[in-house]
């Protein structure tokens, strides 16, 4: 498969913005990504928010997130209290707080939620970020979940067997309050990765995969 840089200078990203609408959504969708950037660059800038958590969730959301972002040297978690399953019909709010992130950065790269996520939570949050940063790469994340909306992806980021592992390990410590979920199990987030991997012939076997809508050479 034909490797290709993201940026025109070649080099790595140097702002990541990282969108979630729930307190596990990043890193179920691109946690393996953001541990392998850090692991080849931690001075990259990591800006990680999560819209929507409450209770025992705020905790597991912070705790993750710093789990995730050890290796960052710059990094900023926000964790905000919308309801759940609710964003549409607060979506004012939302759009408002996202007015406020257009405001306060400017990422190289933003991991946000899938478009044609059945979710009705991480639709809005992806039509948001494509409102509120129009001349920005954007890499679609997927979730796995009872809906079966999984899609044909076309953006590949291979992961070391370790990392894969390491990502799914951080997920089931840091959220208790889900692992009675049936499809909160290390094997189905391994075969997530495992089947993506495939996909695009990863060398460890396993790889998360992003929709990417615009790219500019």
């Amino acid at each position: 498969m034909q490797r290709v840089s993201i940026f025109a200078d070649g080099g790595k990203p140097k702002k990541i913005l990282a969108l979630g609408a729930h307190a596990d959504d990043i890193e179920i969708g691109c946690g393996g990504t953001i541990l392998r950037i850090l692991e080849e660059n931690p001075d990259v800038e990591v800006l990680w928010v999560v819209l929507g958590a409450s209770g025992q969730r705020v905790g597991e959301a912070t705790a993750s997130a710093k789990s995730f972002l050890e290796r960052a040297r710059h990094k900023e978690i926000v964790v905000k209290e919308f309801r759940d399953g609710f964003f549409p019909y607060t979506g004012a709010e939302i759009k408002q707080f996202f007015e406020e992130l257009k405001r306060r950065c400017s990422p190289d790269v933003i991991l946000t939620h899938y478009r044609n996520d059945l979710h009705q939570d991480h639709r809005l949050v992806s039509e948001l970020t494509w409102n509120t940063f129009r001349n920005h790469l954007i890499l679609e994340y997927e979730i796995i979940k009872y809906d079966g909306d999984l899609g044909a992806p076309n953006f590949f980021v291979h992961l070391t067997e370790s990392l894969g592992r390491r990502k799914v390990r951080i997920l089931l410590d840091s959220f208790k309050s889900q692992l009675e979920k049936n499809w909160f199990t290390e094997d189905a987030f391994l075969a997530i990765l495992r089947l993506r991997g495939l996909e695009c012939h990863a060398p460890e076997r396993y790889a998360e995969a992003y929709y990417c809508r615009k790219a500019v050479y």
